[in-house]
């Protein structure tokens, strides 16, 4: 997949992209990103990409024609792009799943209150949230898309079936996890993750995920049960006693 970041701060990428799973993908092949300075495209002779809003309004807004030269350079116009804006589509792992199935990504990062409207339009960019809160620019929910929508590439992690077993993905939040030593300060590793048999360590792990999920994240237990039907006895057993337990 590629990925093309426009971004006012292309400097704050570098930490990122080339360290850890990602900076291994981009080394494998897997992943190349490229980031291009919209200032870079401005034509004041201080390189100034912003302006004040028609109708009065606090703030500054960003100039389309930077933001258009910058698209232009790398043929947005053949490619998805996406633009990180508290107004959009919530990230969550659909919309994930989604972005991942695109060969080609150009990803808007917008700074002070939002860019130009017409931007938006002409390049028929999709809104996208992280959340329902406000941040200083688009830089570091691109850095979050980027890093999601990563994971979901064959052969970035280690484990093909890792990321899809992951909390949310396989529609339950994830059990608990446990490593070395088998006892800390008092504390143990659960007895059935240590006997060897592996179907009752998936048993425990669904009780577990049905467990958190029922607590933290009901709605997300709701669809799980919805879309999903094919259970064998022992585990319709364990989601008949979890849905009673209080």
């Amino acid at each position: 997949m590629k990925i093309d970041i426009l971004t006012l701060f292309p400097e704050m990428f570098k930490a990122v992209t080339g360290q850890s799973m990602l900076g291994r993908a981009v080394e494998k092949g897997i992943l190349e990103i490229s980031l291009t300075d919209i200032r870079d495209f401005s034509n004041d002779k201080h390189n100034k990409a912003d302006d004040y809003p028609f109708g009065g309004g606090g703030g500054m807004i960003m100039m389309a024609d930077p933001i258009f030269g910058a698209m232009e350079s790398m043929s947005a116009a053949d490619k998805k792009v996406v633009y990180m804006s508290p107004k959009g589509t919530v990230l969550d792992g659909t919309k994930i799943e989604e972005l991942a199935g695109y060969g080609q990504l150009v990803i808007l990062c917008g700074h002070y209150e939002g860019i130009d409207q017409r931007v938006i339009d002409y390049w028929d960019a999709e809104e996208v949230s992280i959340g329902d809160y406000v941040l200083t620019g688009g830089e570091l929910p691109a850095m979050v898309l980027i890093d999601a929508v990563s994971r979901l590439l064959p052969g970035v992690l280690g484990n093909e079936n890792s990321a899809l077993d992951e909390s949310i993905y396989s529609g339950l939040l994830e059990h608990p996890q446990y490593t070395k030593p088998r006892e800390y300060r008092g504390m143990e590793v659960p007895e059935v993750l240590l006997n060897g048999n592996h179907k009752l360590i998936d048993l425990w792990k669904l009780e577990q995920s049905l467990l958190l999920t029922k607590e933290r994240r009901p709605e997300l237990l709701e669809e799980f049960l919805k879309k999903n039907h094919d259970f064998s006895k022992e585990e319709r057993k364990i989601i008949e006693r979890t849905l009673q337990d209080k």
